[in-house]
């Protein structure tokens, strides 16, 4: 059976990202971007905001810590990935966010430094 999960985004930055490490060395970095989400309401054009949990691993990680900063929009390719633990209470607890593949910048390459980083397969 086929399958596809690939997750395409553009938002603004909710706040300035952290580069950390694994035990293992490899960087990490958890991010959130705001998404504008239009719909319909009682005959009216109206329009959400989504807060989307953002992974980027290796060289993206860096590439995003190093470049971008609270507000700035942003590009993100990736797969939506579930993950799922039991909490202190033994309750099970879920979180669904993006893991980035690439990210870029959204605004005109004169502003850019850079112009974006795929990630290296894990």
């Amino acid at each position: 059976m086929a399958s596809l999960n690939k997750v395409l985004l553009i938002g603004n930055l909710t706040a300035d990202p952290e580069l950390k490490s694994t035990t293992n060395g490899k960087s990490v970095c958890n991010f959130s971007i705001a998404v504008n989400r239009p719909f319909v309401k009682e005959g009216s054009n109206v329009q959400d905001v989504d807060f989307i949990n953002v992974t980027a691993w290796g060289k993206t990680a860096e590439f995003v810590a190093a470049y971008f900063s609270k507000g700035e929009p942003m590009f993100v390719c990736g797969a939506l990935q579930v993950r799922s633990w039991n909490d202190s209470d033994g309750t099970k607890r879920y979180a669904t966010e993006v893991n980035a593949d690439e990210v870029s910048f959204v605004r005109s390459k004169s502003q850019n430094t850079a112009e974006s980083v795929t990630n290296e397969k894990n």
